[in-house]
């Protein structure tokens, strides 16, 4: 057990950049296992345990700073259980090698969205009846992604919110924690069903993640954010090349 201890500290890691961004911990911690070898389905499904964690730290402390919209954030919640329902259930038979392919174009988008962040401004926006609409399948899909590759869905739901409804970045990406609390909550019930989790390594990943979702919060508040957007932001953009590489090299032989 004691040469577990280091996914307390990957969670943590983890579990502050998911909750200063908005994303979840995901987009760390899956690549990391996954370049260790742990199988898609055991290290997206160990993932959503941390994701979880994060997200009721994060929430809990963006709730005391009153910047989270409640109403919206469990209108968008529940629509997305059924998508990380689908997601646990399509994501058991992937191949490792489809799953760094995909998994790879996923942290691109990560990486892109994290970079441009800044650079994305709130519009005051009036809901249509076509935004809304959108907002249903958009929650739908963000479940699918959440479970499937154990990220969360703030990808899909933190540029919807700023860009589709002109909420501020300061409100979407707290709002977008209290979101990924219900896909991340659904999303271990179904993985825990089909059998896919390490609960031991689950634990400790969680147990890091929801102390790092705390601090990630708390350093949201006042912290300089372009330096650690650049850092992140290569990282995740080497993480994706080096899932591509592996890929390549299982399913070609080079």
């Amino acid at each position: 057990m004691i040469d577990q201890f280091w996914l307390i500290l990957l969670g943590f890691a983890a579990g502050i950049l998911g909750s200063m961004i908005g994303l979840g911990g995901g987009i760390v911690i899956v690549p990391v296992l996954t370049f260790l070898g742990f199988p898609p389905t055991t290290a997206a499904s160990n993932s959503l345990f941390a994701a979880l964690s994060n997200a009721v730290a994060s929430t809990i402390s963006y709730s005391k700073q009153k910047r989270i919209e409640i109403s919206l954030g469990l209108k968008f919640g529940l629509l997305s259980i059924p998508g990380t329902v689908l997601g646990a259930m399509i994501s058991t038979d992937v191949a490792p090698d489809l799953f760094k392919i995909l998994f790879g174009f996923v942290l691109i988008a990560s990486a892109a969205y994290i970079f441009l962040r800044k650079q994305i401004e709130p519009k005051e926006k009036a809901l249509s009846k076509q935004i809304m609409i959108f907002a249903v399948g958009a929650s739908f899909f963000a479940g699918i992604i959440s479970s499937f590759f154990g990220i969360g869905g703030g990808i899909i739901f933190v540029p919807l919110m700023v860009v589709g409804m002109g909420m501020a970045m300061k409100r979407a990406a707290p709002t977008s924690q209290l979101i990924l609390l219900f896909a991340s909550f659904s999303g271990v019930i179904s993985h825990s069903i089909l059998g896919h989790p390490d609960f031991m390594q689950a634990g400790f990943l969680a147990a890091g993640s929801f102390v790092g979702g705390l601090v990630g919060a708390r350093l949201s508040i006042d912290i300089r954010e372009r330096y650690l957007q650049i850092i992140v932001s290569v990282v995740v953009l080497i993480a994706a090349g080096k899932l591509f590489l592996d890929s390549l090299s299982g399913t070609f032989g080079f």
